[in-house]
């Protein structure tokens, strides 16, 4: 299998089904933002880090691929006229969220109660998950324009949500792990 097979060399690429769409479609904008991110968390894991949040990270690299996989597909060629489902794609189950919410609320039960925003940074890793929780921000952003004119499965959404949460909160907790200071927000008072 060649990696380069010339067919996008017009600016088009193919969908999971076959259409070919713009390379700036919104869902190739969608899955592409997807993919950032999963680049964005493989550096994270690379880290000096721990071996909890290395394997959680993991694990929400292959839910990124289904999810991926998802934004990939042509919801009109999704399903056949049978009603029977064309292509094998698996699912963002409630299961993948509720992981999630796990590990943030196990996180969030070691750390400092938050008083005040927090400016990204401290810690070259902390600055990572920074990164990728805006980022994964800008995919649910794609993701709900994507949304709004060809519906999926809305799981897609509330994981997106839940995982720049989950960045957030691994953030604060490398910052504890790493001794690194966490910077508070205290807008100036005027006058």
């Amino acid at each position: 299998m060649k990696i380069y097979t010339k067919t996008g060399d017009k600016g088009t690429t193919a969908l999971f089904g076959g259409t070919r769409v713009p390379k700036h479609n919104i869902r190739i904008e969608s899955y592409g933002t997807v993919d950032e991110l999963n680049s964005w968390l493989g550096l994270i894991r690379d880290q000096e880090i721990d071996t909890t949040s290395q394997q959680e990270l993991i694990k929400v690299q292959e839910d990124l691929f289904t999810l991926g996989a998802i934004l990939a597909t042509d919801p009109k060629k999704a399903v056949l006229k049978n009603g029977k489902e064309r292509l094998n794609i698996p699912k963002i189950e409630e299961t993948h969220i509720q992981k999630l919410e796990v590990a943030i609320d196990s996180m969030e039960g070691n750390l400092p109660q938050m008083t005040h925003f927090i400016l990204p940074g401290g810690h070259t890793s902390v600055s990572y998950c920074h990164i990728a929780r805006t980022v994964c921000r800008r995919a649910e952003r794609m993701a709900t324009l994507l949304y709004e004119n060809e519906p999926f499965d809305d799981s897609v959404l509330v994981y997106l949500n839940r995982l720049s949460d989950y960045l957030f909160v691994l953030a604060r907790k490398l910052s504890k792990d790493l001794k690194a200071d966490e910077v508070k927000w205290i807008p100036e008072k005027k006058g």
